[in-house]
């Protein structure tokens, strides 16, 4: 299993890869810190023209029908909960 620290990496390179950075891209300190297994990433803020290409990108990509309904599938599960 990859550490928080290496999956903020990996996530810092892909959105470079597409020309997207986040300046604010980190593992959260408080949840780091905490008792939890896995830390949460936060993902921070950006200007405007950033968040414009980042949907731009997102939007660019081809998104399977699968994909959609187990997307769909696992948010109820969790609402569930």
């Amino acid at each position: 299993m990859r550490s928080t620290e290496e999956i903020v990496e990996s996530l810092r390179d892909a959105l470079a890869g597409v020309g997207v950075v986040l300046p604010s891209l980190r593992v959260d300190p408080v949840t780091a810190a905490s008792e939890e297994p896995f830390a949460l990433v936060d993902l921070g803020r950006c200007n405007v023209r950033t968040a414009e290409h980042l949907t731009e990108v997102l939007r660019s990509l081809p998104v399977s029908e699968a994909l959609r309904a187990r997307v769909r599938q696992v948010n109820r599960e969790v609402k569930s909960r």
